[in-house]
């Protein structure tokens, strides 16, 4: 498909000019970022396995009601998608104390939270994306209070999905994050989960051993970013499994 304008372009994907009017043209970059893009490189394949694991996700919340920016895979690295406005934060669910939130209360890594946490933090890179209270949020005109109480409700619903088919290929869901768009019909205003669903947003342990399969991986040098991914995609039936550990694995349609 002949790619058209060039919309965006971020650290993990390029957007680009829709084939209709309001949808874009999402590309996945094999780079690799960690700690505000201070540390990079770049994994062959990788953006292979985002395109196909956040496809899989994306659909899996569609079947369940949830709306999502997703419309189609065009190929092995691009999809096309809803145009949104992205509210300006990240939205982060946490089921187990890790990173950031066990580094802040002196927590142990892995410790199960009384009820899954949802989290704010303002999407700039400048700033370190800093946590933000509701009350930031709604002041600054981010987003309404009936806007945060969707959101939220939404969250939740993401992650009673995800948790559950993580669970069911061996794999405990610690937390993630995802990013809400405005889109409209008519006058009707309503929020849609956009951007990506996929272990570079998500942090991933093995139930029986803790082995790491998202980012992490990179962030802290503990192997093969690609191998980890790749092991994702092989239980969640988006690769076969006796697929040898690939820089650009074969994907099932």
């Amino acid at each position: 498909m002949a790619r058209r304008k060039l919309v965006y372009e971020g650290k993990a994907k390029i957007l680009y000019e829709g084939t209709e009017p309001g949808t874009l043209i999402q590309y996945f970059k094999d780079d690799a970022t960690a700690f505000n893009a201070e540390k990079k490189d770049v994994i062959d394949g990788k953006g292979v396995l985002n395109n196909r694991l956040s496809e899989f996700f994306m659909l899996g919340l569609q079947r369940i009601g949830v709306p999502t920016h997703f419309i189609k895979r065009i190929n092995m690295r691009e999809q096309l998608i809803r145009q949104v406005e992205i509210i300006p934060l990240e939205v982060i669910v946490r089921n187990f104390a890790a990173g950031t939130m066990a580094k802040r209360l002196g927590m142990e890594e892995g410790t199960p939270l009384p009820r899954p946490i949802v989290e704010f933090s303002y999407k700039d890179d400048s700033l370190g994306d800093p946590l933000v209270p509701e009350e930031y949020i709604i002041a600054f005109n981010w987003a309404s209070q009936q806007d945060l109480d969707d959101i939220v409700a939404l969250a939740l619903r993401v992650n009673d999905f995800m948790a559950g088919v993580m669970h069911g290929v061996g794999i405990k869901l610690i937390d993630f994050k995802i990013e809400i768009g405005r889109v409209w019909d008519n006058e009707y205003m309503r929020l849609v989960v956009a951007d990506e669903i996929s272990p570079d947003s998500c942090r991933l342990w093995d139930i029986e051993t803790g082995r790491k399969l998202d980012k992490d991986v990179f962030r802290r040098d503990l192997g093969d970013l690609a191998d980890a991914y790749t092991e994702v995609a092989k239980r969640l039936g988006v690769l076969p499994q006796n697929a040898p550990p690939a820089s650009k694995p074969t994907l099932i349609n």
